[in-house]
């Protein structure tokens, strides 16, 4: 900041120089018929304006050594609220995902520009104002209070109006992030809102979020228009009185020259420094305190259940507040329980689920199959409690997830999809995310279990570096199976994770879950897991059915078509269109 503040000082000098020097060019120069002297002292003027240029130009360095470690840690700060509110509040998809990426495209950034933009500028502008009032008193002691009057009641009423300013661009905040999760809303569920004949209300509500952004930019504009006078009644009105005050200070003594140097500052200096600071510095003040602080309660986690602010805690996403709460029930054991369960996309929408009833024992190995968006990886996030259902129970272990705190529902089950998180760092820590104090022999246990050893030692043993763009699909599975072998959770859930592996390696990790304690959902559209469970849940739209793969192949003719079985002797499908 000092050495910021030090260029800044010499970037102001032309400011200060310029009306003495034309006062002097034209005194001692043209009006005295010394021409080369007055193009002495313009070149004087010249000499100091390209050195101000210099000094700008050195200051920009250290205004990033200030403002870019500052939007680092805002970003930081921004990530890890919305990440600890989505871990303490888990629902259904909202249009929230375009609130955070308004967030940080966009009001990080005002507020990374605003913070240089009004270092830059707030201190040339009260660097300027002393510059003219000091030169234009230095020049014309009569003079310089014909500027500092209009010059004070324009910062008045700039402060006067900054209120004012400051709640139309708040509303103008909120119009936009409304905008955005309203847009968000309708797109995802877009196939769901034609079908439902919902178009029409939808539509409705986006337009009227795009009015209501409308309106508040042109209130803001309107206010823009007030700022546009305050600068006449700065800079325009003190231009004014001296013109008209000129006659009367040259007949008292003041010189030609004194005359068009006040002139000059308040032209050439004083108007652009006002107007910069009114029209621009003004209006991205108050976009910069409005974005700060939305950011700052974005970036403040949600009260827990137990009243203080989440934390954190490194490998679960989960607030470390939960992790210390006090201890309440937790799963016996991978057993899961569904009792009429529904859930649907919208109060609007069809479900998806409706009225499911669903018994796993622990240690059952269930299949789940069906055609493609049919509601698998719905009752996926539904058995992991990522989702609640709208209607219904569910426990897992005997309790309803909705009891158990963040640390315990993932001490307790684990979902893997079909595209796995794994993330830069070493091997070991993208095993060991789930169960951070393995032992390293608990570890390579489960990298042999699910066939990754070769994979491991590729890149370089458990120590070795892991970055995740160097992986192919099916070994990023590979890692992520291995670490949900090796945590403690008694029900696994696996929504197509073994999708990009071939049939060999597939089979090895089914056997290596069913060696593992606890119960295992696997959702898949191959009919070999399927033919490998204990049982099946077929989902086809219609009312869900359970049993064996062989019971279903005998008594679901949807199911049989499913796997390309050949139908029974003696039986044909029945017709198109037929019961």
């Amino acid at each position: 900041m000092l050495r910021l503040l030090a260029w800044s000082l010499l970037s102001a000098a032309p400011a200060l120089v310029s009306g003495k020097a034309l006062a002097l060019a034209v005194d001692r120069g043209f009006i005295a018929g010394r021409p080369a002297q007055a193009a002495g002292w313009l070149a004087l003027f010249a000499v100091v304006s390209l050195a101000g240029a210099w000094a700008s130009r050195q200051a920009y360095p250290w205004l990033a050594e200030v403002v870019e470690p500052m939007r680092d840690r805002l970003l930081g700060g921004v990530v890890s609220g919305m990440l600890h509110d989505a871990a303490a509040a888990p629902g259904r998809p909202d249009g929230s995902g375009a609130v955070a990426v308004a967030r940080l495209t966009r009001q990080v950034e005002v507020v990374r520009d605003t913070v240089a933009g009004q270092l830059l500028v707030v201190s040339h502008f009260a660097l300027t104002v002393v510059a003219v009032v000091a030169g234009s008193a230095a020049l014309a002691p009569a003079a310089a209070a014909l500027i500092a009057g209009p010059l004070l009641l324009s910062l008045l009423a700039f402060a006067a109006l900054a209120p004012a300013t400051a709640r139309r661009q708040r509303e103008a905040f909120a119009a936009e992030e409304e905008l955005a999760r309203s847009c968000a809303d309708v797109l995802r569920a877009l196939r769901d809102l034609v079908a439902c004949g919902a178009r029409d209300g939808a539509e409705r509500e986006v337009l009227a979020t795009v009015a209501a952004n409308e309106a508040a930019g042109l209130a803001l504009a309107r206010l823009a228009g007030a700022r546009r006078l305050i600068v006449s009644l700065g800079a325009h009105l003190p231009l004014l009185l001296v013109v008209l005050a000129a006659p009367g200070l040259v007949g008292r003594g003041l010189t030609p020259g004194a005359v068009v140097g006040v002139l000059a500052y308040l032209t050439g200096t004083l108007e652009p420094a006002l107007r910069l600071l009114v029209q621009g510095a003004g209006t991205s003040w108050l976009r910069l305190a409005v974005a700060a602080d939305r950011l700052a309660g974005a970036s403040r986690p949600e009260t827990s259940a137990n009243g203080t602010p989440g934390d954190g805690t490194p490998g679960d996403g989960i607030p470390r507040d939960r992790a210390a709460a006090p201890a309440g029930p937790f799963p016996v054991d991978g057993s899961v329980v569904l009792s009429g369960v529904c859930f649907a996309y919208g109060a609007d929408a069809d479900p998806v689920l409706d009225r499911l009833d669903l018994a796993l024992r622990d240690g059952e190995h269930l299949a789940v199959v069906g055609p493609s968006g049919i509601g698998k990886s719905t009752l996926a996030d539904v058995l992991a409690g990522v989702v609640a259902p709208d209607d219904g129970r569910v426990l897992l272990g005997g309790v309803a997830p909705a009891r158990l705190t963040g640390p315990d529902l993932a001490r307790a089950r684990v979902l893997l999809p079909q595209d796995p998180y794994v993330f830069t760092g070493t091997v070991s820590e993208n095993l060991r995310w789930l169960s951070p104090h393995a032992a390293t022999a608990a570890v390579l246990d489960a990298v042999d279990a699910v066939g990754a050893r070769p994979l491991v030692e590729r890149l370089g043993g458990p120590d070795g570096h892991l970055a995740p763009a160097a992986l192919s699909p099916g070994e990023r599975q590979l890692i992520a199976l291995a670490r949900a072998h090796l945590c403690e959770a008694r029900l696994v859930i696996l929504d197509e994770a073994t999708r990009h592996l071939d049939a060999t390696a597939e089979r090895r990790v089914e056997q290596a879950f069913r060696s593992r304690p606890g119960t295992v959902v696997t959702i898949t559209h191959r009919i070999g897991p399927a033919a490998r469970a204990d049982r099946v849940l077929f989902l086809d739209g219609s009312r869900p059915r359970l049993g064996t793969h062989r019971s279903l192949l005998a008594e679901v003719p949807a199911y049989r078509r499913l796997t390309g079985e050949p139908e029974p002797d003696g039986l044909t499908a029945p017709p198109s269109g037929g019961s």
